[in-house]
């Protein structure tokens, strides 16, 4: 590796757009450079190159130009120290701006005209949206944790469902795109700047709710509506704990371009940084894989199976976890020829595995969940920030349908994805279900191996929903997450159905019971034989290694929690989640950020009106003479008929209050 002091930063470049719009980019050319032009990669995201993502950036991109790649971060329009605006996830302007990157790359003598991506969540998502477009400079692609359908598997909807997090995420943008461009970098027009980001960035939450079924807004991005326009090389990462695990799956079985599949047991992070762990030397495995499309060196990585996993053991329920105990498996290909299904019958008597058996009718059984059910669910994407992980899953099992298999004479491995079919009827036109599969200890606790969800407004199509017709039974399958997971004997499977899921999902618009009738019910998983060479300890990945970071100190430890208060006087119940980090100073910068979170859930008895989704979120930044603090305040909650929106933003200079808006308005449900 080369010694870092050779490395040439360039901490920011304006590159112009075709528009005249400038981007702003930070740089990272390895020593020599500008006489021996060398590949680029590119990460393309709006999380601010010059203090929020500075600590991260600083770690990998000097490591690519240490191995003798020029490294770039780039703000997005709108985002950081880059000019215009930003007013959506996606939009077409993003993309072409992201390909008149790519041009202007190639075209600088230090570069060969060969340009790698890299990019997690929002780089992951429109490093496949740009790869779609087929920039003639885009060699290869490494995506983690992203979705290639905006849809049925991002923040916003799963299985129809609308997810809490839609107004979590909304939030989150809507404070970040409040944030000014640094007078540091941009000079005196900072606060024109800033004034129009506050003024017509907007809340998107607004839009999206405005689409609650699948039409154009959502297909727009998302690459599964076309897997043959991409033509890049691909390699996709996530993690069990994250919520965007799926997609890597998706993506080997449908790409025709050539693909590589990576899944740990990491939440939402790269698995250089993966919590929980292990970690893994992911940068190098990103040098072979760079050296391999963009150098022409032949690194073996495409000689090596396409797909490893995190083969998680068992472990205890717990909402956090440092280390999740398993090992690696390999597979040539995906789907695995030698994975069988098991299938299980729902009975009276709980999960019958009996393949051969013929549906059988019988008594049925019916479940009207209480709003409680999903408080210990965790986030729908862990962060592995505190405890954001699913809890005992005994906490929730009360308030649903629970069918119990057998105690497992050997050691059962899951992997893939599994299915629950359910003959069903409910007793409004609007009704979810949440389907949750757990492992059960000899003790008792439960700790929940994946979960699906269904509106069944949306058991046939997505962009067409239909109303339920009360009491007439139909048949619907749910599908699980895809995980690999061992369950040891002694240990049984548990399946639990509820009617609601909240504050993952947002309820129904009024309780609905739902009867199920178990004979004609069951439960397929895919079942992996425990092969040869995985006793052979398989251990394809280096230790963590990277770049030393920018010089930084952190004033106060951060600060992660959830509390859920139950005020039995009033039956009414709060869930608070809370981070704090910071302030943190960035000594090359000579600046300070701090930011903090605060999220409440809350209801009252079984009353599905009371529901309440609340955010605060403080945005801080400093340097001598300079200080500028954006609050923002939303607030969800919906009747049968409509969802009531409320937002306000205030935004400081110093002391002075420079800005307010306030945005109320009322949206009509659409079978959600």
């Amino acid at each position: 590796m080369a010694n870092a002091r050779d490395i040439e930063e360039l901490s920011n470049v304006w590159i112009p757009m075709p528009d005249g719009t400038r981007l702003a980019a930070r740089i990272w050319l390895p020593p020599g450079a500008r006489t021996e032009p060398v590949p680029a990669i590119l990460e393309y995201i709006p999380y601010r190159k010059a203090d929020h993502t500075a600590p991260r950036d600083s770690r990998m991109h000097p490591y690519f130009a240490a191995k003798g790649y020029a490294a770039l971060r780039v703000d997005l329009r709108g985002s950081g120290d880059s000019e215009g605006l930003l007013q959506d996830e996606y939009l077409e302007q993003e993309l072409q701006d992201g390909c008149a990157i790519l041009r202007w790359l190639a075209k600088q003598p230090w570069c060969t005209g060969k340009v790698g991506m890299i990019g997690i969540s929002w780089g992951g998502f429109n490093g496949l949206q740009i790869a779609a477009k087929q920039p003639p400079e885009l060699g290869a692609v490494v995506s983690v944790a992203f979705t290639d359908d905006r849809y049925s598997d991002d923040v916003h909807h799963m299985g129809g469902c609308m997810l809490v997090d839609n107004l979590t995420w909304a939030a989150n943008m809507f404070a970040s795109t409040s944030q000014p461009p640094d007078p540091a970098t941009v000079g005196e027009s900072w606060r024109e700047q800033w004034l129009d980001r506050l003024r017509h960035s907007g809340f998107w939450l607004d839009t999206w709710l405005r689409h609650q079924r699948r039409d154009a807004y959502w297909q727009h991005g998302s690459v599964c509506e076309d897997y043959s326009a991409i033509k890049a090389p691909i390699y996709a990462v996530s993690g069990w704990a994250d919520g965007y695990s799926d997609a890597v799956f998706r993506l080997l079985r449908n790409l025709d371009a050539p693909c590589k599949g990576l899944v740990g047991p990491w939440s939402h992070t790269y698995p250089h940084l993966g919590e929980p762990g292990p970690a893994i030397g992911f940068l190098q495995e990103c040098v072979r894989w760079f050296d391999h499309w963009l150098k022409g060196v032949d690194t073996g990585i495409m000689a090596e199976p396409r797909l490893h996993m995190w083969m998680k053991d068992s472990v205890q329920p717990a909402t956090s976890y440092e280390c999740l105990p398993g090992r690696w498996i390999a597979e040539r290909d995906w789907p695995a020829p030698d994975i069988a299904r098991q299938r299980h019958a729902l009975t009276a008597c709980g999960l019958e595995l009996n393949p051969d058996a013929q549906a059988a009718e019988t008594e049925p059984t019916w479940v009207r969940s209480p709003l409680h059910v999903g408080l210990y669910a965790g986030k729908w994407c862990a962060y592995a920030n505190g405890p954001d992980m699913p809890h005992d899953q005994r906490l929730e099992d009360g308030g649903a349908v629970v069918f119990d298999g057998p105690e497992l004479e050997l050691r059962t491995e899951i992997c893939g994805a599994g299915e629950v079919t359910l003959d069903l009827a409910s007793d409004k036109p609007v009704a979810m279900v949440a389907v949750r599969l757990s492992d059960v200890q000899p003790g008792g606790e439960a700790t929940r191996i994946t979960y699906g969800l269904l509106n069944l407004t949306h058991r046939e199509r997505d962009d067409a929903p239909e109303p339920l017709e009360p009491g007439q039974r139909t048949r619907v399958t749910v599908r699980l997450h895809e995980i690999a997971y061992a369950l040891p004997a002694g240990h049984h499977l548990r399946l639990a159905i509820s009617s609601s899921y909240w504050p993952l999902v947002w309820p129904a618009p009024e309780p609905a019971k739902l009867t199920i009738w178990p004979g004609t019910s069951t439960l397929d998983l895919p079942v992996r034989p425990i092969k040869t060479q995985d006793a052979e300890g398989l251990n394809p990945f280096g230790p963590v290694d990277m770049a030393d970071g920018d010089p930084m100190t952190v004033d106060a430890k951060a600060e992660q929690n959830w509390w859920i208060v139950h005020d039995l006087a009033k039956d009414r119940v709060r869930l608070t989640v809370r981070q704090k980090d910071g302030p943190t100073h960035l000594l090359n910068q000579g600046i300070t950020y701090a930011e903090s979170n605060d999220e409440h859930y809350a209801f009252t008895g079984n009353k599905y009106d009371s529901v309440r989704a609340e955010t605060w979120y403080r945005r801080e930044l400093r340097r001598p003479g300079w200080a500028v603090t954006t609050l923002t305040h939303c607030v969800l909650t919906s009747d049968s008929e409509a969802f009531e929106l409320h937002a306000d933003i205030d935004a400081y200079e110093g002391e002075q209050r420079i800005y307010t808006h306030s945005i109320h308005n009322r949206i009509p449900r659409d079978l959600v």
